[in-house]
């Protein structure tokens, strides 16, 4: 467990400072967005409070440690288009061909390069909050489908309907994590 955890890409999205008017003024608290993935399709997010800056990043990696999600890729890349949505925010996520880079703001990106994903277009509608663009990221890539799943519910087979070489980048992304894992 140790070094799973060294392993980990660890990043502070935003650190915010929050008031609470109390009777004597007012009482000042800390938030922290933070973003854990670990470069190989795992990534999770985390928001944590505490009267102290360190305290907050503190609580936002433990929560975000134990939020991760795994996302199917396609190489670098995500493996089909998808919209994630939560509360006013909206992010647009699509593959993109090799060395196009990350082409995406904020806290899209934080997240997409934490995951190891290299190649994407993305777009974010809505409301630009930090927190509500990172859980509709986080949504979006809970929503990717892997082409083996995908197959098995259409009654086809993988290659009747996935383009090859999105196919062939996605089994060599497979056989690697596979590999890293065993």
């Amino acid at each position: 467990m140790a070094d799973t955890q060294q392993q980990l890409d660890e990043r502070v999205i935003q650190i915010n400072r929050v008031a609470k008017v109390v009777k004597g003024g007012r009482r000042f608290s800390f938030t922290a967005l933070v973003v854990v993935g670990d470069g190989n399709g795992r990534v999770g997010i985390g928001y944590g409070k505490a009267r102290e800056v360190p305290a907050a990043i503190q609580k936002a990696f433990e929560i975000a440690r134990r939020s991760m999600i795994t996302v199917p890729m396609a190489g670098q890349t995500v493996v089909h288009e998808t919209y994630g949505r939560h509360d006013a925010s909206k992010v647009y996520i699509k593959p993109a061909a090799p060395g196009t880079g990350v082409i995406a703001g904020g806290a899209v990106r934080q997240i997409l390069e934490a995951a190891g994903i290299r190649d994407a277009l993305t777009k974010s509608l809505g409301s630009p909050t930090h927190l509500n663009v990172a859980r509709a990221t986080m949504d979006a890539l809970g929503k990717q489908r892997r082409p083996d799943e995908v197959a098995r519910l259409r009654g086809k087979k993988p290659e009747d309907f996935v383009p090859p070489a999105l196919l062939a980048a996605y089994r060599s992304a497979e056989s690697m994590r596979s590999a890293s894992n065993g």
